[in-house]
Protein backbone atom coordinates (compact mmCIF):
# COMPACT_ATOMS: atom_id res chain seq x y z
CA UNK A 1 0.00 0.00 0.00
CA UNK A 2 3.00 2.00 0.75
CA UNK A 3 4.89 1.96 -2.68
CA UNK A 4 1.23 2.72 -4.51
CA UNK A 5 1.07 5.63 -2.49
CA UNK A 6 4.48 7.08 -3.08
CA UNK A 7 4.14 5.72 -6.39
CA UNK A 8 0.84 7.55 -7.12
CA UNK A 9 2.24 10.79 -4.93
CA UNK A 10 5.75 10.88 -7.44
CA UNK A 11 3.24 10.99 -10.57
CA UNK A 12 2.59 14.49 -9.57
CA UNK A 13 4.71 17.37 -10.70
CA UNK A 14 6.64 19.03 -7.70
CA UNK A 15 4.17 21.65 -7.36
CA UNK A 16 1.19 19.34 -6.66
CA UNK A 17 3.45 17.21 -4.58
CA UNK A 18 3.79 20.22 -2.63
CA UNK A 19 0.37 21.05 -2.15
CA UNK A 20 -0.67 17.88 -1.26
CA UNK A 21 1.91 17.83 1.65
CA UNK A 22 0.63 21.27 2.68
CA UNK A 23 -2.87 19.71 2.58
CA UNK A 24 -2.49 16.64 4.22
CA UNK A 25 -0.16 18.54 6.96
CA UNK A 26 -3.44 20.93 7.50
CA UNK A 27 -6.31 18.65 7.31
CA UNK A 28 -4.82 16.44 10.75
CA UNK A 29 -5.86 19.08 12.75
CA UNK A 30 -8.94 19.20 11.44
CA UNK A 31 -9.84 15.75 10.46
CA UNK A 32 -6.93 13.76 12.86
CA UNK A 33 -8.15 9.92 11.24
CA UNK A 34 -5.72 11.19 8.02
CA UNK A 35 -2.67 9.60 7.56
CA UNK A 36 -1.12 12.76 7.64
CA UNK A 37 2.11 11.90 9.36
CA UNK A 38 2.63 8.88 7.30
CA UNK A 39 2.28 11.28 3.72
CA UNK A 40 4.91 13.57 5.53
CA UNK A 41 7.15 10.88 5.25
CA UNK A 42 6.52 10.00 1.80
CA UNK A 43 7.56 13.23 1.31
CA UNK A 44 10.42 12.82 2.89
CA UNK A 45 11.40 9.76 0.75
CA UNK A 46 10.48 11.68 -2.37
CA UNK A 47 13.43 14.49 -1.26
CA UNK A 48 15.90 11.43 -1.51
CA UNK A 49 15.42 11.31 -4.75
CA UNK A 50 15.66 14.75 -5.96
CA UNK A 51 11.77 15.18 -6.95
CA UNK A 52 11.49 17.59 -4.43
CA UNK A 53 13.55 19.46 -1.99
CA UNK A 54 13.54 19.67 1.58
CA UNK A 55 13.74 22.98 2.69
CA UNK A 56 10.11 23.78 0.75
CA UNK A 57 8.75 20.42 2.05
CA UNK A 58 9.77 21.68 5.72
CA UNK A 59 8.71 25.05 5.47
CA UNK A 60 5.04 24.17 3.58
CA UNK A 61 3.75 21.20 6.13
CA UNK A 62 4.30 22.86 9.23
CA UNK A 63 2.75 26.24 7.56
CA UNK A 64 0.27 23.62 6.93
CA UNK A 65 0.02 22.04 10.24
CA UNK A 66 -0.14 25.71 11.66
CA UNK A 67 -3.14 26.63 9.72
CA UNK A 68 -5.05 23.83 10.94
CA UNK A 69 -4.34 24.17 14.34
CA UNK A 70 -5.12 27.74 14.77
CA UNK A 71 -8.16 26.99 12.47
CA UNK A 72 -9.57 24.81 15.13
CA UNK A 73 -8.22 27.44 17.96
CA UNK A 74 -10.62 29.81 16.34
CA UNK A 75 -13.43 27.47 16.61
CA UNK A 76 -13.03 26.74 20.25
CA UNK A 77 -12.52 30.86 21.21
CA UNK A 78 -16.04 31.08 19.73
CA UNK A 79 -17.57 28.55 22.48
CA UNK A 80 -20.14 30.22 25.01
CA UNK A 81 -18.45 29.96 28.20
CA UNK A 82 -20.76 31.05 29.97
CA UNK A 83 -23.36 28.70 28.80
CA UNK A 84 -20.65 25.82 29.81
CA UNK A 85 -20.34 27.63 33.42
CA UNK A 86 -23.69 27.70 33.50
CA UNK A 87 -24.56 24.26 34.27
CA UNK A 88 -26.97 23.72 31.39
CA UNK A 89 -24.79 20.50 30.10
CA UNK A 90 -25.29 18.59 33.42
CA UNK A 91 -22.48 15.91 31.92
CA UNK A 92 -19.85 18.63 32.11
CA UNK A 93 -19.74 19.41 36.25
CA UNK A 94 -19.10 23.39 36.60
CA UNK A 95 -16.26 22.51 38.67
CA UNK A 96 -14.33 20.10 36.27
CA UNK A 97 -14.43 22.32 33.59
CA UNK A 98 -12.94 25.22 36.10
CA UNK A 99 -10.70 22.84 37.46
CA UNK A 100 -9.13 21.68 33.49
CA UNK A 101 -9.05 25.62 32.56
CA UNK A 102 -7.24 26.64 35.70
CA UNK A 103 -4.65 23.19 34.81
CA UNK A 104 -4.87 24.26 30.81
CA UNK A 105 -3.93 27.72 31.64
CA UNK A 106 -0.88 27.04 34.11
CA UNK A 107 0.80 24.61 31.82
CA UNK A 108 -0.91 25.26 28.58
CA UNK A 109 1.71 26.83 27.03
CA UNK A 110 4.26 23.88 27.41
CA UNK A 111 1.12 21.41 26.63
CA UNK A 112 1.15 23.75 23.24
CA UNK A 113 5.01 23.70 22.43
CA UNK A 114 4.44 19.71 23.02
CA UNK A 115 1.51 19.28 20.65
CA UNK A 116 3.26 18.05 18.05
CA UNK A 117 4.46 15.11 19.80
CA UNK A 118 1.48 13.89 21.36
CA UNK A 119 -0.87 12.02 18.77
CA UNK A 120 -4.29 11.51 19.25
CA UNK A 121 -4.62 14.50 21.46
CA UNK A 122 -3.55 17.49 18.59
CA UNK A 123 -6.91 18.51 17.53
CA UNK A 124 -7.77 18.64 21.59
CA UNK A 125 -5.38 20.86 22.55
CA UNK A 126 -5.98 23.19 19.52
CA UNK A 127 -9.69 23.36 21.00
CA UNK A 128 -9.02 23.66 24.29
CA UNK A 129 -6.35 26.26 23.55
CA UNK A 130 -9.09 28.27 22.22
CA UNK A 131 -11.18 27.48 24.57
CA UNK A 132 -9.26 28.94 27.70
CA UNK A 133 -8.57 32.03 25.83
CA UNK A 134 -4.43 31.50 25.34
CA UNK A 135 -3.16 34.23 23.88
CA UNK A 136 -3.44 33.60 20.05
CA UNK A 137 0.00 35.03 19.37
CA UNK A 138 2.05 33.22 21.65
CA UNK A 139 -0.22 30.25 20.95
CA UNK A 140 0.84 30.30 17.28
CA UNK A 141 4.60 30.85 17.98
CA UNK A 142 4.94 27.73 19.80
CA UNK A 143 2.70 25.47 17.84
CA UNK A 144 5.15 26.34 14.92
CA UNK A 145 8.03 25.40 17.11
CA UNK A 146 6.01 22.23 17.56
CA UNK A 147 5.16 21.50 14.30
CA UNK A 148 8.91 22.32 12.64
CA UNK A 149 10.32 20.17 14.66
CA UNK A 150 7.99 17.19 14.64
CA UNK A 151 8.00 17.74 10.77
CA UNK A 152 11.64 18.35 9.88
CA UNK A 153 12.16 14.89 11.82
CA UNK A 154 9.54 12.78 10.25
CA UNK A 155 11.09 14.36 6.47
CA UNK A 156 14.21 13.36 7.46
CA UNK A 157 13.12 9.79 8.67
CA UNK A 158 11.19 9.98 4.96
CA UNK A 159 14.96 10.97 3.29
CA UNK A 160 16.61 8.34 5.19
CA UNK A 161 14.69 4.96 4.61
CA UNK A 162 13.62 6.05 1.24
CA UNK A 163 11.34 3.81 -0.50
CA UNK A 164 10.98 1.95 2.92
CA UNK A 165 8.66 4.15 4.01
CA UNK A 166 6.99 1.10 5.94
CA UNK A 167 9.61 1.41 8.46
CA UNK A 168 9.11 4.11 9.89
CA UNK A 169 5.29 4.08 9.64
CA UNK A 170 5.76 1.15 12.04
CA UNK A 171 7.90 3.05 14.45
CA UNK A 172 5.32 6.04 14.25
CA UNK A 173 2.14 3.89 15.03
CA UNK A 174 4.25 2.31 18.13
CA UNK A 175 5.14 5.67 19.35
CA UNK A 176 1.87 6.96 18.70
CA UNK A 177 0.20 4.11 21.04
CA UNK A 178 2.65 4.58 23.90
CA UNK A 179 2.29 8.61 23.74
CA UNK A 180 -1.93 8.12 23.67
CA UNK A 181 -1.22 5.51 27.00
CA UNK A 182 1.00 7.43 28.87
CA UNK A 183 -1.47 10.49 28.10
CA UNK A 184 -4.43 8.38 29.26
CA UNK A 185 -2.66 7.45 32.81
CA UNK A 186 -2.04 11.21 33.41
CA UNK A 187 -5.34 12.36 33.10
CA UNK A 188 -6.54 9.19 35.22
CA UNK A 189 -3.91 10.51 37.43
CA UNK A 190 -5.16 14.09 37.44
CA UNK A 191 -8.72 13.06 37.68
CA UNK A 192 -8.53 11.07 40.52
CA UNK A 193 -6.17 13.82 42.34
CA UNK A 194 -9.05 16.20 41.60
CA UNK A 195 -11.80 14.07 42.89
CA UNK A 196 -10.04 13.32 46.19
CA UNK A 197 -9.30 16.87 46.93
CA UNK A 198 -13.08 17.53 45.93
CA UNK A 199 -14.19 14.86 48.39
CA UNK A 200 -11.37 16.30 51.10
CA UNK A 201 -12.85 19.61 50.43
CA UNK A 202 -16.31 18.54 51.25
CA UNK A 203 -15.48 16.80 54.27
Amino acid sequence: MFEEILKDISRFTPFWIYVTLFFFAFIENVFPPSPSDLVVVIGGSLVATGVIHYIPTLILTTIGSIIGFMVLYYFGSTVDRKVVHSGKYKYIPVNTVEKVELWFKKYGYWIILANRFLPGTRSVISFFAGMSSLNAKRTALLATISAFIWNAIIIYLGYLFGSNVEVVDKYLSTYSNIAIAVTVVVAIILLVRFYLNRKKNKE
